[in-house]
């Protein structure tokens, strides 16, 4: 069956108090991005699919999320089993050897959202660059947001945007969506992407996202295009779009987030937000590659012309793409996770890297 998921089309297109006052002088500096950047690749896979018959991620493993509690690092991802996503759960004690612990966010027969997918893609937590990365509670309960596509597949048809609470990250418990694609504008019709909690100082929460546009006409380019927005609420259940969303659109045509500026992760540094992301083009093959973005403000964000994260070279981990950030400092050291893809599918070996911002 032919389906308008990421992977295929991705294959054949081969601290908000005094912000405004800090952050312009970080763009001043000879490369405001240097605290961002990670260019010291590890060459292995930390954790990739199974190949055991009959787990939830026999075939893959997809978008790492990776936090601290209790003294000990955990990483929610996402396993595919031929059928769709489910989420697991794994630990760490030095951020490269990883430890299955469980699956904490199984697919629901009975669900109209989450029949054949579920995507815990995003836990509350300290933020801060140069942070523990400690995951926060909220009412005593550990936090997380989740997306499920309503088809069965990879990535496919037009995903809600959810709340989940726990108290111990491996049960959880599941809202209603609090976002859906028809609720929006046009650039989110398609369907909503990861999405990423972050708290401000005076209790506001910010929840970004990405979305898909509809089916795009032929004249177009087809498929469709990818940006990013965000939400915000101040009691978790009312949750408003911001007005000027998308907050980080799609570049011109040549650029390397042409057609997709996805899967944002904000932290922020400074007294100012730096937004990284992953960018996907028109030039084929299409290489997906990490970027960021900084702001001011959580709302308005200005593009770091250069690549943080770009596929590796042929027979690398990574060869085919580098993609869907997530951020961890750790012992004088700033740690990217991202999922890296290497051949082409339906040979691809899709898993979880890292790079950090000091040699191995």
């Amino acid at each position: 069956m032919n389906q308008s998921t990421r992977r295929n089309f991705m294959r054949d297109g081969f601290l908000l108090t005094g912000a405004s006052a800090i952050a312009p002088r970080a763009f001043a500096m000879k490369d405001p991005a240097e605290p961002y950047r990670t260019p010291y690749k590890y060459p292995e896979l930390l954790l990739r699919g199974t190949g055991r018959k009959g787990d939830f991620d026999e075939i893959a493993v997809d978008d790492p999320i990776v936090f601290r509690a209790n003294g000990t690092f955990y990483m929610l991802y996402i396993g595919f089993d031929g059928t769709g996503y489910q989420t697991g759960l794994a630990r760490s004690k030095d951020l490269l050897r990883w430890e299955r612990v469980a699956l904490v966010g199984a697919r629901d027969p009975a669900s109209k959202w989450t029949k054949y997918n579920l995507a815990i893609s995003s836990i509350l937590r300290d933020k801060r660059l140069d942070g523990p990365g400690d995951a926060l509670k909220h009412d005593g309960k550990y936090l997380a947001a989740w997306n499920a596509y309503p088809g069965a597949g990879y990535e496919s048809g037009a995903a809600v945007i959810g709340l989940a609470t726990s108290s111990d990250l491996q049960h959880w418990q599941l809202t209603e969506p609090i976002l859906m694609p028809q609720d929006g504008a046009p650039w989110e019709h398609g369907g909503l992407y990861r999405p990423d909690l972050l708290r401000a100082q005076d209790g506001t929460f910010f929840l970004y996202y990405n979305a898909k546009t509809d089916t795009l006409p032929k004249s177009e380019g087809g498929g469709w295009r990818e940006q990013s927005g965000v939400a915000t609420s101040r009691d978790l259940l009312h949750w408003t779009r911001y007005a000027n969303n998308p907050i980080l659109s799609n570049g011109p045509r040549d650029s390397d987030d042409g057609r997709f500026a996805s899967n944002p992760y904000v932290v922020t540094h400074s007294g100012g937000f730096g937004m990284y992301y992953f960018g996907f083009g028109y030039t084929r093959p299409g290489r997906a590659k990490e970027l960021l973005a900084l702001g001011a403000d959580p709302y308005h964000f200005t593009k770091v012309p250069q690549p943080l994260i770009e596929p590796g070279a042929p027979g690398t981990i990574d060869e085919t793409f580098a993609h869907k950030p997530s951020i961890i400092f750790h012992d004088g050291a700033l740690y990217h996770f991202y999922c890296a893809v290497s051949g082409k599918w339906p040979n691809e070996l899709r898993g979880i890297a890292v790079a950090r911002s000091k040699p191995w």
